[in-house]
């Protein structure tokens, strides 16, 4: 197939791949969603580890007994705080907001508490309402706060607790379109007002320094850092991706905290109906996680990394692959191509584990996925149809002039007739002899001759088909068939020569019938040959069909035009003759060359008789051709009367027109070199 018949044939499959292609360039809904959700994918394999760092303190079905309904009076989380003040711990995170005063009056009692203790309490952004909110300075480098998710408002705690606090950090998330958090902004703004979550802002208590330091390029926000503290690398809008494979220590807020000495502590609210509870793509967890997880992927290092280029190199990526299978749809074996969509699928999923296990990228493989099964599917589906019509044309235009098995070959395997080919084909022309006869029996009975006329194509039609042969062409009360093409068969010469014997059967089978029902019997004459033809489809654009050329088949036509002159139904071809010979009775008829050629071939009949029964005869013959050679032609008119009778008088006609040759040799003056070839001057 031409590259612009590709481009013919599969131009709906590339516009297609453009379509989505254009609609996945606006990244809508579907294509983040399925993105998100193959970065989760990875993530559920990951391993998880125990947090030597943080531990959770839950208020608990257990806790609620012991203090009664929430919300508790607020000294009794002030005594938590004490407990685990005395207990060791460190930074004591509370993820809850008090933006209220206590009505039961313990709010002297926490602040005395948190005073000095290194607490860290709650904020969150809101739509209603701008209350005690309370910012962080940062440190600028470039303009962070168009890249900063902003908030109408900000609800902060009571000023008592919020001035006493050592850090208040904002508990708000930014989930994703599909309500999952994965990302956590480690700063947002309110107006002009920056405020860190309560992670970042638990990391800044724990190292002691004042405020934030923020690094921002062109692209948006490059890091964030607490001076005292590592760099964070985060997005464009400061946010972090949350590594959820994370398990802490838990205890209940009644129980002894002697085994969180050393450790941050975030207190929590697990009991039913109190506990808030998140998405994550390790499934539902309770608010607290979050900070928790963010503060722990912050100590650990462990960036999970989503590079700004990676959804352009992606899309590139994609539309390049889908190409490369469209055009393997077009050639490609379909084998081929369901082993390459299993090695893309296989190759590109391991790829993306392997990328994030081993250095925490993200990298998206359900667009590749979505992409490259719609199109591959589609250009397989293009190409199956194309096949499918191909295979009906060609079971149209070879159903009757093959056999069953050559049409099921071509049909699988189109190539066979769309390609041309040089090859060694046995070729064979038959013509009808006696039409004359039969035509006037019918006068003006046109239908009933056409009926007789394809009755008699059908017969000689047959044992080409049963022998895998392939008609090429009929041509009026002609015949022309191939073998050895499209299908190979390497004793094509022998099975040629055969068809030719049984065509000649076939027609007097058929003259049994049309002389019971009162007609003259008709004969056939055939030439056969073997040699190189140039085969493939020939012809015009709006009409071709399958064809052979070359100079073996100009031969074998005039092979088959000699037959009526040498009074022999079938003649046969040096090179078909030399590879059969031991297979059939030949008899050399001539040394001729054909019109149009210089050069002899010698010419040999068949015939339906068992050789080993008449080599006496073949020998008479022989030396008959002999004497023909030398020029004694008397002795040859001698031989032929001998042999009229012989191989059942089937050469009787021949023999007559020997004599009548050997009359007419005699009468000429011939040189004593003399090659013994006739030239035709007729085809």
């Amino acid at each position: 197939m031409k590259l612009s018949k590709f481009f013919t044939h599969w131009i709906f499959s590339i516009v297609i791949l453009a379509v989505i292609m254009l609609w996945g360039y606006s990244d809508p809904f579907v294509k983040q969603t399925a993105r998100l959700k193959s970065f989760d994918l990875v993530q559920k394999y990951d391993v998880p580890t125990l947090s030597q760092d943080i531990a959770i303190v839950e208020i608990d079905e257990k806790s609620i007994s012991q203090y009664g309904q929430w919300p508790w009076k607020r000294d009794v989380i002030a005594d938590i705080i004490w407990r685990l003040r005395e207990a060791g711990a460190g930074v004591i995170v509370l993820p809850i907001l008090f933006s209220e005063e206590d009505r039961l009056g313990g709010d002297d009692a926490l602040v005395q508490a948190i005073k000095d203790n290194g607490v860290v309490i709650a904020q969150v952004g809101t739509t209603q309402t701008n209350k005690n909110a309370v910012p962080r300075g940062v440190a600028k480098i470039g303009d962070p706060m168009p890249w900063l998710f902003e908030w109408p408002g900000m609800l902060g705690p009571i000023e008592t607790l919020g001035n006493t606090a050592a850090g208040v950090g904002v508990l708000n998330t930014a989930p994703e379109i599909d309500g999952v958090v994965r990302r956590l902004p480690l700063l947002m703004r309110v107006d002009t007002e920056t405020y860190p979550s309560i992670a970042i802002e638990t990391i800044r208590v724990a190292v002691g320094d004042p405020s934030y330091q923020v690094k921002t390029g062109e692209g948006g926000i490059i890091a964030l850092r607490v001076p005292q503290y590592k760099t964070i690398q985060t997005d464009a809008n400061a946010r972090i991706w949350l590594r959820w494979n994370k398990e802490f220590i838990t205890v209940s807020a009644v129980d002894n905290f002697k085994s969180l000495q050393g450790k941050t502590v975030i207190i929590g609210i697990t009991a039913e109906g109190l506990g808030s509870v998140i998405a994550t793509p390790n499934g539902e967890k309770y608010a607290h996680m979050l900070p928790a997880t963010a503060l722990q992927t912050i100590i650990n290092g462990d960036n999970i990394v989503r590079f700004d280029y990676a959804t352009f190199v992606e899309y590139v990526g994609t539309a390049l692959i889908a190409l490369i299978l469209i055009f393997a749809a077009a050639y490609a074996p379909y084998w081929l191509i369901g082993g390459l969509l299993v090695l893309l699928y296989t190759s590109s999923a391991y790829g993306s584990y392997f990328a994030f296990t081993r250095h925490l990228q993200l990298w998206d493989v359900s667009w590749l996925w979505l992409v490259t099964i719609i199109v591959s599917f589609h250009a397989v589906f293009n190409r199956f149809v194309i096949e499918f019509f191909q295979k009906q044309q060609i079971k149209k235009q070879f159903g009757g002039y093959a056999s069953p098995t050559v049409v099921e070959m071509l049909q699988k395997n189109p190539a066979l007739i769309k390609q041309g080919v040089k090859k060694e084909v046995s070729i064979c022309f038959s013509d009808l002899r006696g039409f004359t006869p039969l035509g006037e029996s019918f006068g003006d009975d046109v239908k009933g001759l056409t009926e007789i006329m394809n009755g008699y194509m059908d017969a000689i039609t047959q044992p080409v088909l049963d022998a895998n042969g392939m008609i090429i062409k009929y041509i009026g009360d002609a015949s022309m068939h191939i073998h050895n093409a499209p299908i190979d068969d390497e004793n094509h010469p022998r099975t040629a020569v055969q068809t030719g014997l049984n065509m000649l059967k076939a027609v007097k089978e058929f003259n049994k019938k049309i002389t019971s029902q009162g007609r003259p019997p008709i004969g056939m004459g055939a030439g056969i040959n073997t040699g190189l033809g140039y085969i493939g489809e020939m012809g015009s654009t709006q009409r071709h069909s399958y064809d052979v050329l070359g100079d073996a088949v100009s031969t074998t036509a005039r092979l088959e035009s000699q037959c009526k002159n040498y009074g022999v139904l079938l003649i046969v071809g040096p090179e078909t003759v030399r590879r059969t010979e031991n297979d059939f009775l030949y008899l050399k008829l001539d040394d001729l060359a054909v019109k149009g050629k210089t050069v002899g071939l010698e010419i040999y009949t068949v015939l339906d008789l068992n050789k080993n029964n008449y080599s006496a005869e073949i020998k008479k013959h022989n030396q008959m051709h002999e004497l023909y050679r030398k020029q004694e032609f008397k002795k040859a008119i001698s031989k032929c009367k001998l042999l009229k009778e012989d191989f059942k008088g089937q050469m009787k006609g021949y023999y007559d027109m020997w004599i009548e040759r050997c009359e007419f040799m005699m009468t000429q003056q011939l040189p004593k070199d003399w090659d013994g070839i006739f030239r035709a001057t007729t085809k």
